[in-house]
């Protein structure tokens, strides 16, 4: 994926995107952007040479201190500032659950008007209700939906905003990636996509750190036309990396509609699937 020299990588390409207007600094017009490496050790209290060491990996224990100064500079948020010090004081490992609870399971699917799904820090979708399914069958069953955006011509249709989604997806592998660096599936995920999808590499080399909680999601879906929907994460306490995400239409809206015809729909094609199975096994 990378070598292992992640915490001089993630300050190096912060200090890229910080301009000197960001933080009042006079400008000559000279650079293409971004801070210079003296610029930002005088204003953390840090030595030129101290700050290229980190960036080069020679120097991988700086103190709370450094670690808050440089994170004030770069203008980090909250979920920089956690991968900041996750990249700096690696924890043990922790176990990746990839099965999902069988009472969430039948929880989701008592939500017959609203589409839900687990997906794990990989984005594997591991489990969805019926209406989850409906609303991301473009992607196929139990898909990777890092893949499904860069791999599949379908999600630039499926996606109103795939730019964004995109970013926010590549943001959120990041966070794993801070997690558990020596994950070997996402080690596999980030070599795969970074050999075919140039926008993948683009996004994944600026260092963008996001967990996804609370965004709109615009769908173009192929059975109900466009869709306008929110979604909320929530953490499953009992699966460490997995989220809950539960997706919503504003009431009374034609997304709503929408939803309720592509239920329909699903619950159409069960039944009609159940019926060609039972004929089947008449016929054995």
């Amino acid at each position: 994926m990378e070598d292992d020299n992640r915490l001089g990588q993630f300050i190096r390409a912060r200090r890229n995107v910080v301009t000197p207007a960001d933080l009042g600094l006079a400008d000559s017009g000279r650079r293409r952007g971004g801070l210079r490496r003296e610029e930002v050790a005088t204003l953390a209290g840090i030595s030129t040479d101290y700050l290229a060491r980190l960036e080069q990996g020679r120097e991988r224990n700086p103190s709370d201190h450094v670690l808050q100064s440089l994170a004030a500079v770069l203008g980090l948020d909250q979920e920089a500032v956690e991968h900041l010090y996750r990249l700096a004081r690696p924890r043990p490992r922790r176990r990746r659950f990839r099965q999902v609870d069988p009472d969430l399971r039948r929880l989701m699917d008592t939500w017959t008007h609203t589409p839900a799904m687990v997906v794990g820090p990989l984005l594997d979708v591991l489990a969805a209700n019926p209406l989850g399914q409906a609303l991301y069958a473009p992607a196929g069953p139990e898909p990777n939906l890092g893949r499904f955006c860069f791999l599949d011509p379908a999600a630039r249709e499926f996606y109103r905003d795939w730019d964004s989604v995109a970013a926010k997806g590549v943001a959120a592998l990041r966070v794993a990636a801070g997690a558990d660096p020596d994950d070997q599936r996402l080690t596999d995920l980030v070599g795969e996509l970074t050999v075919k999808s140039p926008e993948f590499v683009r996004l994944w080399s600026q260092h963008d750190v996001r967990e996804k909680k609370h965004e709109p999601m615009r769908i173009r879906h192929p059975q109900v036309g466009e869709l306008d929907l929110s979604y909320h994460s929530f953490t499953v306490n009992s699966a460490p990396g997995q989220q809950l995400k539960v997706f919503q239409a504003q009431p009374g809206s034609a997304t709503e509609e929408r939803l309720a015809l592509l239920g329909s729909l699903r619950t159409t094609e069960s039944a009609d699937g159940d019926r060609a199975r039972g004929r089947g096994h008449e016929v054995g």
